[in-house]
């Protein structure tokens, strides 16, 4: 056998035998295939010259713009959660919607793909859920298997719909993986493929998953309703309160969203929005004078924007310096204006134990990310040392049914990878390795993406390491055993692979909005 192979063989049982021990998946991702590549070199059989790419791979990494959305986007969402904006929204939409079992799990289903919208934080979204509909879902007749699983399955939804940490990672690898299939193809001067495009082609995947699940919660609590009847009656809320927990969640959403699908800012900038966003809502719901400032900032902020649109305020450039006119001197004061407020809805929080816990929360996840991000840039190196982009290649295109054959291997190994990795480390270890393969063929690029995000939402529900099952079995109560938890999720995981299997099927469902929009 190929000295090389034999190696590649040995780096990756290295690797699964680290993470599977308990050893942090940060040294397991770079220190395995570094001690595999070491004696290797001993032995003549890896050069360890590659190791020089090493600084400028991790200077690539943090210098990155596009990443410096993932801190924002976590930031804005452990803000909803730590000022418990999305709390007060589940429990007004639950109150409005519960009234027999169908409705109260509909509606947990509604609310998870409005939090995911705004926070996509798996860990806060299902604690959440179990702390709040998970006793109301039991006392209403629901069994501890549909309770469970609807809780999890609906927690893991932030992962598909945008703005979400999972299509941001994708974007940067798919749009690298395109980029090198395209010059290998000849083409230097491929469209890139952005941030943007993987957005407005995920949304209508995510929606279809969230029609999925309310049709299998009818079809399975058809029939149970009169359980629901001995049940207290859900407390009244009344349309203004409905509002005022819902409207500025809903604003946020179409203001992140909507800047980026209709092009007016780039998915960083329109991080930066959503994490302002979020610290005015935060700062509104401390309710008295913070409120007051937040309302003032937010309509100063909006007011600023259409102003600007319509050309009425504006820095003059046109002399090749700024021009202090009124317009330029109304800008500066205004913009002032904001940022003066925006630093004192910072202040209150950190004040009243909202912003530090929720940027603390911010680090520890961004950390990790970027930790992983690095790591597998360690690993991708050995890899190619080693020439296993080459075996790979040899072994994907000797599959039977060409393209489609290497993408429904690809989507095999994701899945089962699912099981024992997380989604970080899946995306930078798999995608940078097939994705220049894959997409040297016509498979779109937007297509692919799409259908690794959805692959990937399976690995949150997958025993025995799926983060949703951990999460809820911190907030289940004891007589819903671990055993009871991870059979509850089986029929969503099969619905998400159901969902996958018509986005396959139809590509359309992926590729028809970025073509419209972009």
């Amino acid at each position: 056998m190929n000295p090389e192979i034999v190696w590649l063989l040995l780096m990756t049982l290295a690797v699964f035998g680290c993470i599977l021990s308990g050893v942090p998946v940060l040294l397991a991702i770079a220190g395995a295939p570094t001690l595999v590549a070491l004696l290797a070199a001993l032995n003549g059989d890896f050069d360890l010259v590659f190791f020089q790419a090493v600084p400028q791979r991790v200077f690539g990494i943090m210098s990155n713009p596009l990443l410096l959305a993932v801190p924002l986007f976590v930031l804005m969402g452990y803000l909803l959660e730590k000022s418990r904006q999305a709390e007060n929204m589940l429990k007004s939409l639950t109150a409005v919607l519960g009234g027999n079992q169908s409705a109260l799990a509909l509606s947990v289903v509604l609310v998870s793909a409005l939090i995911a919208a705004s926070t996509g934080i798996i860990g806060a979204t299902i604690v959440m859920l179990g702390t709040i509909t998970l006793p109301a879902l039991l006392n209403a007749g629901v069994n501890k298997h549909m309770s469970s699983g609807l809780i999890c399955a609906s927690g893991t939804l932030g992962q598909i719909i945008p703005p979400s940490i999972v299509l941001i990672l994708l974007g940067d690898q798919v749009s690298n993986a395109y980029f090198e299939a395209q010059q290998e193809a000849g083409n230097f001067a491929p469209d890139p493929v952005t941030i943007g495009d993987l957005f407005a082609g995920a949304l209508l995947p995510g929606l279809l998953l969230v029609a999925l699940y309310g049709a299998y919660v009818l079809i399975r609590l058809r029939g149970t309703e009169r359980e629901a009847s001995t049940t207290a009656p859900p407390a009244k809320v009344s349309v203004f309160e409905l509002l005022r927990n819902i409207a500025p969640t809903l604003g946020l959403i179409i203001a992140v969203l909507g800047s980026i699908l209709v092009g007016v800012a780039t998915p960083t900038e329109a991080a930066s929005v959503g994490a302002a966003g979020a610290i005015l809502i935060a700062t509104a719901g401390q309710g008295g004078q913070p409120r007051l400032i937040a309302s003032i900032c937010a309509v100063l902020a909006v007011g600023l924007l259409f102003l600007r649109q319509a050309g009425l305020v504006g820095l003059d450039y046109s002399a090749g310096a700024i021009d202090w006119s009124t317009k330029s001197l109304l800008s500066l004061l205004l913009v002032v204006a904001v940022v003066a407020m925006l630093l004192k809805c910072v202040a209150t929080l950190v004040s009243r134990d909202v912003f530090l816990p929720a940027l603390r929360e911010t680090v520890l996840v961004t950390g990790m990310i970027f930790g992983i991000v690095i790591a597998a840039s360690v690993l991708s190196l050995v890899f190619r040392g080693f020439d296993g982009d080459e075996h790979v290649a040899e072994l994907l295109q000797s599959l039977p049914g060409g393209a489609i054959g290497m993408l429904v291997l690809t989507m095999l190994v994701i899945f089962l990878l699912g099981f024992i990795l997380e989604f970080v480390e899946i995306i930078f270890i798999v995608v940078p390795i097939v994705g220049p393969i894959i997409l040297q063929t016509d498979i779109s690029p937007v297509w692919f993406a799409v259908l690794i995000a959805l692959n990937l939402q399976t690995s949150f529900l997958t025993p025995p390491f799926g983060f949703a099952l951990f999460y809820f079995r911190s907030v289940a109560p004891q007589e819903i055993r671990t055993q009871d938890i991870y059979v509850s999720v089986v029929p969503f995981v099969l619905i998400q692979l159901l969902a996958l299997a018509l986005v396959a099927a139809f590509p359309a469902l992926a590729i028809w909005l970025p073509s419209v929009l972009f």
